[in-house]
């Protein structure tokens, strides 16, 4: 059998993480391991040698999603269901910072990882994992939700929020007025918002989320 490379390694990491639902650190935080030791930035070392994940950590994400190795070795060589893309991925908590969108709400700067998800139809798609129990019951810790930009947003849908004041929030479209957004926040202690549309930067509306 031809050793193993690098890069099918990483990648049949990646879509172990996937076929269980979760981001590669969502894997690492499930395995009990530092929730970046599966993140893109740590697969090169600073002076660009190729860094490998250890046996103990890729044996310690088999036992945590009940997987075999012969199954995670035919991973490497599963074709990806239904075509995959790679869409950029960020702590929820962290993505509020100035710098990680663009004035459209499109995913920019630098500090996004990237994760494997089925098409989408927009090429500015991007998912964010939800850390702690502030939009609980509906996200809980570990959650990802992938977030499209253009997607049409109606009554009901669940939805990202950047206010011009940089802060960023999910939660339920109540109604949206020529002046105004109602908000059901996810969070059932918190009272509903209304916000002025014009402090609002832009809305993205959640197209899907792990459980």
């Amino acid at each position: 059998m031809a050793m193993l490379t690098h890069a099918q390694i990483w990648t049949a990491l990646d879509r172990l993480a996937a076929r269980a639902g979760l981001s590669p650190s969502g894997l690492a935080k499930r395995s009990g391991l530092d929730p970046t030791t599966f993140n893109k930035s740590k697969r090169i070392t600073p002076d660009g040698r190729a860094r490998w994940p250890s046996t103990e950590s890729v044996a310690k994400s088999l036992e945590a999603t009940g997987v075999s190795l012969d199954d995670f070795v035919a991973l490497i060589s599963e074709a990806p269901r239904g075509g995959t893309q790679p869409i950029p991925l960020m702590d929820f908590a962290e993505a509020g910072a100035a710098g990680h969108f663009d004035d459209a709400g499109f995913p920019a700067g630098k500090g996004w990882d990237e994760i494997a998800f089925p098409q989408v139809e927009d090429e500015h798609a991007y998912a964010l994992e939800i850390s702690g129990a502030s939009l609980q019951p509906v996200y809980r810790d570990g959650t990802v939700i992938v977030v499209s930009p253009k997607a049409p947003v109606r009554r009901g849908d669940r939805i990202v929020v950047k206010t011009r004041g940089g802060e960023l929030t999910a939660a339920e479209l109540k109604r949206k007025t020529s002046k105004t957004v109602e908000l059901k926040p996810l969070n059932e202690r918190d009272p509903d918002r209304a916000l002025p549309l014009a402090d609002l930067a832009w809305i993205a509306r959640i197209l899907w989320a792990s459980q």
